[in-house]
């Protein structure tokens, strides 16, 4: 098992910047993909960012070019760099671990992001 703790969000004007941090709560060498989600009020959970053990990454095409998903395995640590935000980015955040695979086995307990307009 592995606990995921986000930090990092808050409160930012439109066309700001935020870095979201997941901690592990234990070596990730053995997670095979890291990604980033998100849910707002009354949508269903989307998948925003991946990154493999190996360092391959994908990302949604919202939040193509202005989100960055890094992996510090050292660290136990995987970061969201957003820029560029914007209102309808507005959501709670979740970090998220798959052993194998892409499907997620572990949750963060999310972190709200509000940009304003």
């Amino acid at each position: 098992q592995v606990q995921l703790v986000e930090s990092g969000g808050g409160l930012v004007q439109a066309g700001g910047s935020l870095r979201l941090s997941c901690a592990a709560s234990r070596s990730i060498f053995g997670i095979n993909y890291m990604a980033w989600y998100r849910q707002a009020p009354g949508k269903q959970r989307e998948l925003l960012a991946g990154t493999t053990f190996g360092g391959i990454r994908n990302y949604a095409d919202s939040v193509k070019g202005r989100f960055t998903i890094s992996r510090d395995n050292a660290k136990n640590t995987v970061y969201l760099q957003m820029t560029s935000l914007k209102p309808e980015d507005t959501a709670v955040y979740y970090c998220s671990g798959s052993q194998w695979g892409t499907m997620p086995d572990y949750w963060g307990q999310g972190t709200q992001v509000t940009v304003s307009s």
